[in-house]
């Protein structure tokens, strides 16, 4: 009897060509073992030796690339695999990162790293290039796509006690203690956060409607300013946003975690050299990897639409930006800069620099290489449960994230 591995590898995408089936897949192992933070950093020239057969490789395949003659509206169906190797390279955010990637690339493409490779044999390269492309796709951008479109937002105690009494155990979905620490975050976010969206600076409706019916027209925000003195209109129902998603650190039933995070995890690796400590186990709850957000730009921050660039010789202070259309960057007032809240004692931490940087350099490498859109195509398939009549669903992806709970009733 097959396993569920095997049976999602017997499911082929019909939005896949032939040549896409059968393209050498990198190792899980080795790309695992590759992007270890115990790698040591390469020397100069190994350095600028394998850059140089990089650009080479991308290059070429850039300018034979099949997605540049996509129509725009057929775009979704696909993405550029050589746009998205050269970005994940090019915003890895040290060198120490990106010489985790180039470890993981030479060794899934078969090439000697130092090798000087003054003829390169592109018909052998290619289907491997490829292969190493997908695995980005499949094991990083693809679960992150599907596990950043919600955090959940548990009320404080009252929803632990329910849980409690109903399965007898705090654990919920696989996670220790899930419901408190997600509580948690969202109150210590608002405290931190004034109650305000950090983009729109509109204040929580919730807190709002409880603040009036306590105190009348007397009503102040955090800063003691009255309501009735504001400008009217500017409250929003407010949420709390993972930066990096909740699901990246959920474990089996065995409390251990399964091979699918431990891929996502050290991919993560070549953008940051040891950023996911900054997220490990229950750290991953923290208010440093959260921001409070109005549902809609929580939901577009969550799908890597918006995103935050650090004002120089500013702190904590950000130029909010996206890939959004015009009129909703209109709607939502975007552009803008704005300095993040922080708490006068200092007792909740701000939002991370770090993450934000790899939030922001995620969101670059899915958008100039298409593959923002290809994968929402497919979340959108998912949450319709639907199967196109023109065979282009990605059948095997959907089964894969589900089987290894990327989605479910919660998105995390």
């Amino acid at each position: 009897m097959t396993n569920p591995e095997e049976r999602i590898a017997d499911i082929k995408s019909p939005a896949s060509s032939p040549q896409r089936h059968h393209r050498l897949q990198a190792s899980l192992k080795d790309v695992l073992d590759l992007a270890s933070t115990a790698q040591a950093p390469l020397g100069p020239v190994e350095r600028a030796t394998a850059r140089r057969t990089f650009f080479r490789v991308v290059e070429h395949l850039e300018a034979t690339d099949p997605f540049r003659s996509i129509a725009r509206v057929e775009r979704a169906t696909s993405y550029s695999q050589p746009l998205l190797v050269r970005h994940t390279y090019e915003y890895a955010l040290s060198d120490e990162s990106r010489d985790i990637f180039l470890r993981a690339f030479f060794a899934s493409i078969e090439l000697d790293l130092t090798g000087a490779h003054p003829e390169l044999d592109f018909e052998v390269l290619t289907p491997r290039f490829n292969g190493f492309a997908d695995y980005l796709v499949d094991n990083f951008f693809l679960p992150l796509k599907a596990s950043t479109r919600k955090t959940p937002q548990p009320s404080p105690a009252y929803h632990s006690a329910v849980l409690s009494a109903q399965e007898g155990v705090t654990t919920a979905h696989g996670f220790i203690g899930t419901s408190e620490r997600l509580a948690s975050l969202r109150w210590e976010c608002l405290v931190r956060d004034r109650h305000r969206c950090v983009i729109t600076r509109h204040f929580s409706s919730d807190e709002y409607e409880a603040r009036f019916k306590l105190d009348g027209n007397d009503a102040s925000d955090d800063d003691g300013i009255l309501f009735s003195e504001q400008t009217p209109g500017q409250l929003a129902p407010l949420e709390v946003a993972h930066i990096l998603p909740h699901s990246l650190m959920k474990l089996d039933r065995n409390a251990e975690m399964d091979a699918s995070r431990q891929a996502a995890l050290a991919i993560l690796n070549m953008f940051d050299k040891g950023v996911a400590h900054i997220i490990n186990g229950v750290d991953i709850d923290r208010p440093q990897n959260a921001l409070t957000l109005n549902m809609m730009l929580h939901r577009y921050f969550g799908a890597f639409d918006v995103y935050f660039e650090p004002v120089p010789a500013a702190s904590n202070t950000y130029r909010i930006q996206s890939f959004l259309s015009p009129g909703t960057n209109v709607a939502f007032g975007l552009p803008v800069t704005r300095a993040l809240f922080v708490t006068e004692s200092r007792t909740i931490d701000p939002p991370s620099p770090r993450l934000l940087a790899v939030h922001r350099a995620i969101a670059h490498i899915l958008h100039l290489s298409g593959a923002g859109d290809y994968l929402d195509r497919i979340l959108r398939d998912m949450g319709d449960n639907y199967v196109r009549a023109d065979g282009t669903s990605a059948l095997g992806h959907m089964v894969a994230l589900g089987l290894h709970g990327w989605t479910g009733n919660a998105v995390y």
